[in-house]
């Protein structure tokens, strides 16, 4: 049975909420940031597994499970993932190049 989400929240709310959770539980040191991202790639293990299977309720859990875990170690290491995303579509926006077996291929 799929759950019901009755209050949506924005990016920013959730990431502060969040942050929140993960303050609570004493997980934001930054000394807690190596561990922190051995989570985030079991939890993209996780994703790649329920994309494989294509189970898709496992997909959007394993989806919001990554995002939890690089939330938390942005905030652990003092970024903003919104700043890092900006940067990150700064860089690929007038990029070329073109797609072979599902691969985009840059032009050097």
């Amino acid at each position: 049975m799929k759950k019901q989400i009755t209050n949506k929240l924005t990016f920013e709310d959730l990431t502060s909420q969040i942050q929140f959770w993960a303050n609570k539980r004493d997980i934001l040191a930054k000394d807690n940031a190596p561990k922190q991202f051995m989570k985030f790639i079991e939890e993209s293990g996780e994703l790649s597994s329920a994309i494989l299977k294509n189970n898709q309720p496992e997909v959007v859990d394993s989806f919001g499970d990554v995002l939890v875990t690089l939330i938390i170690l942005a905030e652990q290491l003092n970024y903003d993932l919104v700043d890092c995303l900006n940067h990150a579509y700064d860089e690929i926006k007038d990029r070329e190049g073109k797609t072979v077996d599902g691969v985009f291929i840059k032009n050097d």
